[in-house]
């Protein structure tokens, strides 16, 4: 047992150390050789920015120990994503994909041939890889993607051909892992999908054009024409279909968006404290202001429960866990926050004022880069929407139809559940309208975020930073039941006419 403990306290020391080796090199390419506001408004990164970056083998927190990384351990993982997301927003993004989104599905699904070659080459050469799913015409809808693959025997590969857009990293990617369909005997794409990596080197992927993006200016997006051939080993093997294995990459990649989160929450709660305090009005600091101070308890309690969320993902999620049955967790997580990054943005924006609205200010370059988490890898409104269908499926099969008593009894809200009881114990109406289950979800994704943050404090974690949040989740989520529970259903009016003018009325 005391070896146990010696040897926890050995790799414990191990991981503080790298990442706070890592944390010196970034503020020393981002603060003290660079200014920060002048790398926030390029398009893309410098090289040797990049190249030093790369140097200290973040992405090695996500490969296997077999194949010379760290090990994939996840708390190590997120650690790496807090540590750069504090320092640069896009750059953890750039570091997610490559984790979440190719080196763990490689490490998961991939054969040995290919997992000893990238693996290899991502320690090795510093190289990077990205994911295309989303199409032109197929965002959310990405079942229905037109990409299509198919077997040759002659070659032993696949032919993939087909069109993809906003793919991060796009013509930067030294390998991508691309989705396609197979078609059936009649010629047309079939129902699963499959997974393919493929190495730039070899050609086949044109870059039709580069988007002129709003926000997360360091990454390059773009649309993509595919005409490629990929060996036979080079597809990811599914336990049993693609579908299921895209539900597992994209919940795992879910479960992991606190590491991005966490950091820059605490970025933006340091910016706003800081200023707050700095900046005299009326004679007196912002920070002594009551409107003020609720803002910063706000900011705070966000930064709290995305810990609480880390927490959680780093304790549950190893990387081996099949994953595609966690949807309630992983979209909680995902969109509660995603909401709370960018409503973070905007309230270190309302502090700063006009200054903030500069564009190599961290604020205005905030609010346009945190953005989009909102609504990439599943928009938040679809995926609450998908948190109240998940349990009200759970409360079907357990024949319970009072929300307050299956919250109870469920191991993601059982002692959550008690601190809403009154506002929470009705029958269920499962055939609600759309919007009512998007009121319902954003609740209940809250409720779900409140016990992982009680869980946090179980810990001996900070308990007046568990206490305050436990307080600012519990005024969201009364705020949304009463939301939910309104009656009020407006319409969009679609015959607009004279009448509709205000000018019209005007007796002059």
């Amino acid at each position: 047992m005391e070896s146990e403990v010696t040897q926890s306290h050995t790799i414990k020391k191990d991981i503080i150390s790298f990442i706070e080796n890592y944390k010196n090199k970034l503020t020393e390419l981002f603060n003290d050789r660079n200014d920060e506001d002048t790398l926030l408004t390029n398009r893309g990164l410098p090289p040797y920015i990049l190249r030093e970056v790369l140097e200290c083998n973040p992405l090695s927190t996500f490969i296997p120990k077999d194949h010379n990384g760290r090990g994939a351990i996840t708390s190590e993982a997120l650690s790496m994503l807090e540590t750069t997301s504090y320092q640069s927003l896009p750059l953890s993004l750039m570091m997610g994909i490559n984790g979440a989104l190719f080196l763990q599905p490689l490490a998961n699904y991939g054969h040995d041939e290919a997992k000893n070659n990238v693996f290899q080459k991502f320690i090795e050469k510093k190289n990077m890889g990205g994911l295309m799913i989303t199409e032109p015409d197929f965002g959310s809808d990405a079942l229905r993607m037109q990409t299509g693959f198919k077997y040759s025997n002659s070659s032993d590969s696949y032919q993939i051909d087909g069109l993809k857009h906003w793919a991060g990293l796009t013509g930067w990617a030294d390998f991508w892992l691309i989705t396609a369909r197979g078609y059936d005997k009649n010629g047309d794409l079939g129902r699963d999908i499959g997974f393919f990596v493929h190495d730039s080197a070899n050609g086949g992927i044109e870059v039709e054009e580069y988007f002129k993006n709003l926000g997360l200016y360091m990454l390059p997006y773009g649309r993509n024409r595919l005409n490629i051939e990929v060996p036979s080993n080079y597809r990811l093997e599914p336990n049993s279909t693609g579908v299921t294995m895209m539900l597992d990459i994209l919940h795992r990649s879910r479960l992991q968006f606190p590491g991005m989160s966490t950091g820059h929450l605490k970025r933006m709660f340091d910016e706003a404290l800081t200023h707050c305090k700095e900046r005299l009005v009326g004679g007196m600091s912002l920070f002594q202001y009551d409107q003020v101070k609720e803002r910063l308890a706000k900011l705070q309690s966000n930064f709290t429960v995305s810990s609480a969320m880390s927490y959680f993902t780093s304790t549950n999620v190893p990387l081996e866990r099949d994953t595609s049955r966690m949807d309630v967790a992983a979209n909680s997580i995902k969109s509660v926050v995603t909401d709370y990054m960018h409503e973070a943005s905007q309230s270190l924006m309302q502090l700063v004022g006009a200054k903030g609205y500069k564009v190599d200010h961290i604020a205005g370059r905030s609010i346009v880069d945190s953005r989009p988490f909102q609504i990439f890898e599943g928009s938040n409104d679809i995926l609450y929407q998908q948190i109240t269908e998940s349990i009200f499926k759970m409360m079907r099969k357990s024949k319970e139809t009072n929300l307050y008593k299956f919250l109870k009894d469920f191991s993601l809200t059982e002692n959550s559940a008690d601190h809403f009881k009154d506002i929470l114990n009705f029958e269920i109406d499962t055939k609600m309208a759309q919007r009512k289950l998007v009121q319902l979800g954003k609740a209940l994704g809250r409720i779900v975020s409140m016990e992982m943050t009680l869980k946090l404090g179980e810990t001996g974690y900070n308990s007046d930073m568990i206490s305050n949040s436990i307080k600012t989740v519990k005024s969201e989520v009364n705020a949304l039941i009463a939301a939910y529970s309104s009656n009020e259903n407006p319409q969009v009016v679609m015959d607009l006419d004279e009448d509709s003018s205000w000018l019209k009325f005007v007796n002059a």
